[in-house]
């Protein structure tokens, strides 16, 4: 397993563009950038090349999602607007090539059934796995805590796994975030023995702070060995908040992780 730094939460204190290079600078082996949009590709591509860096993961356009609305892809009035974004992302994803894209099911949209919602995500990640597949990018759909994100549509292991198996397509995994399946208080391992086998990317922070491995109650060590014994062998992403004073102050961690994820 390698370890890959999330952009869009660590060296925030530097522009985007600049990131890339500190988190060479600070022995990550990948990164991630949650909407890299604003950067154009070009200019990403030539930093990821500077630093020396695989780009391993970006986020489709999810729309409102951010700012507290549903998103797009699970609301079925907003299917064009779902397939701008993966016009978007596709183009995006054809410059900087990255390894994976995680579409984002989103909140359920006020008056849309469950059901309704569910099918519209399962056709628009089926669609989004296809289109994808012609680059060599594999699709992700992740679950999120509902404390973080009320009202989000997936949230458990087990909604994970059912909607898997509608899309039912090869190009298709789960991302599977630590911390939002330990922050719900979830069996965070047999979560990983469910999923074991379609676990396309991992994602982590301690809990209940969102902060570095260390700074919670997450015995990382344990989950780790989960991951390796679930036979994954994919990238592990720190997705947390360093707090102050930066974070390269937040990063005691990362060698021991090294020394663990060596054997993994």
């Amino acid at each position: 397993m390698k370890i890959a730094a999330n952009l869009s939460l660590l060296f925030t204190e530097l522009p985007l563009s600049q990131r890339i290079q500190a988190a060479a600078a600070a022995g990550f082996d990948g990164v991630e950038i949650q909407f890299p949009y604003e950067l154009p590709a070009i200019a990403l591509k030539e930093a990821l090349e500077r630093a020396g860096l695989p780009l391993v993961l970006i986020n489709l356009p999810a729309g409102d999602l951010m700012a507290g609305g549903p998103g797009l892809a699970a609301v079925p009035a907003r299917q064009a607007q779902f397939e701008a974004a993966l016009e978007e992302a596709l183009s995006y994803a054809a410059m900087v090539r990255p390894g994976c894209v995680n579409v984002l099911p989103g909140r359920l949209a006020k008056g849309v059934e469950r059901e309704q919602a569910l099918d519209c995500l399962a056709a628009n990640l089926r669609r989004s796995a296809e289109a994808f597949a012609v680059l060599g990018v594999r699709v992700l759909v992740e679950a999120i805590n509902p404390i973080d994100m009320p009202g989000f549509l997936i949230n458990t292991p087990q909604q994970l796994d059912e909607l898997l198996r509608q899309v039912d397509h090869p190009n298709l995994a789960a991302q599977f975030d630590l911390y939002h399946m330990a922050r719900q208080e979830l069996d965070v391992l047999a979560g990983i023995r469910l999923l074991a086998g379609r676990i396309g990317h991992v994602q982590f922070a301690d809990v209940p702070g969102r902060g570095a491995p260390g700074s919670g109650d997450l015995d990382f060590s344990l989950l780790l060995d989960g991951l390796r014994a679930s036979g994954y062998v994919g990238w592990l992403g720190a997705e947390y908040r360093p707090g102050p004073p930066n974070t390269p102050a937040s990063l005691g961690w990362l060698a021991h992780w090294h020394q663990l994820t060596q054997s993994l």
